[in-house]
């Protein structure tokens, strides 16, 4: 029964920071947008602005000299 005199109030002392902590997290914000994570995580980010792509082929990309076939042997 000695124990229930440091039980009691140490159960009241947590039970009172609990709700400290919960009062703060209310007047700071934290459950105003309680949708806004949950959708957003739905929606890609944007691309990061850079040069625009050309609609022609990549420089190189036709003549031998571009390739990689002069740089492997025939295996016969």
């Amino acid at each position: 029964m000695d124990v229930l005199l440091f039980l009691i109030p140490m159960a009241l002392f947590l039970g009172g920071l609990g709700l400290m902590g919960f009062l703060w997290a209310l007047r700071s914000g934290q459950f105003e947008d309680l949708d806004g994570a949950a959708q957003r995580i739905l929606f890609d980010d944007l691309p990061p602005p850079g040069p625009v792509p050309s609609s022609g082929p990549a420089p190189g990309a036709g003549d031998a000299e571009g390739s990689c076939a002069r740089s492997h042997p025939d295996p016969n």
